[in-house]
């Protein structure tokens, strides 16, 4: 019997916020992969590991993703990748893949799944906690209330336009342009009328929170993580 493909998220780096859904198959699945070409260095390895001490013991591959826009490059990384769980799959072993925050929202994990259910494969997406849900739960807001609408947007391809959408706008994976992004919040919108917040490292040992443009300009924009998030919310005015 073939095995089956599970797409974990495994939250935010709080352990604690991990689902007892994904706990149960990460402990119950025979292989577990990662992203990155060092388990040590997957911040979703990190957080798994601190719940599920078990987790040492099975088997990992490392599942190497360039961080690249090349689409070419990265269907070649997809394929290759896919290629190396199929075949754990093809032996009846169940693969548990880690992602931190949710498989749905701009994870690697998304284009594997796809290749593998077209080759014929099971595979299962288990939802974990959004890094920009807990990122709001840090710096102490709600993202909408009411009729506020809310917008996702990866800020590593552009925010001058989505800075003209209405209610509260977060700006996913900051850590690369975040001098640019700055910048265009300030050019797009009034001080007195957004409310800006920035979660650096979130749920995570060095977890930083910024609250206001000015608080994050003090930040060295070379000395910034990967795992950034913005939020920009509108101000109210009676």
């Amino acid at each position: 019997m073939r095995g089956k493909l599970y797409g974990v998220g495994v939250s935010i780096g709080e352990p604690e916020l991990m689902t007892f859904k994904a706990a149960d198959i990460i402990k119950k699945c025979d292989v577990i992969a990662v992203p990155g070409i060092d388990r040590e260095r997957s911040a979703a390895w990190k957080s798994a590991k601190k719940l599920i001490t078990e987790i040492e013991q099975k088997p990992v591959l490392c599942i190497e993703m360039p961080m690249t826009k090349d689409r070419k490059v990265l269907d070649e990384y997809h394929s290759k990748a896919s290629k190396v769980i199929e075949t754990e799959l093809e032996e009846g072993r169940n693969v548990a893949f880690l992602t931190i925050g949710d498989p749905c929202v701009y994870a690697t994990y998304m284009y594997v799944h796809r290749i593998v259910e077209r080759d014929g494969f099971e595979a299962h997406i288990v939802n974990g906690i959004t890094s920009f849900c807990a990122a709001a739960a840090r710096a102490d807001i709600s993202l909408c209330e009411e009729d506020e609408q809310l917008h996702i947007i990866p800020a590593s391809y552009g925010v001058e336009e989505a800075l003209k959408y209405p209610g509260t706008r977060v700006f996913m994976k900051s850590g690369a342009g975040l001098s640019e992004t700055i910048r265009d919040i300030e050019k797009t919108a009034k001080e007195d009328d957004i409310q800006v917040y920035m979660v650096e490292n979130c749920g995570m040992e060095n977890e930083k929170i910024y609250i206001g443009i000015e608080s994050i300009k003090q930040k060295d924009m070379k000395d910034i993580s990967y795992f950034t998030t913005i939020i920009v919310k509108e101000n109210k005015h009676d």
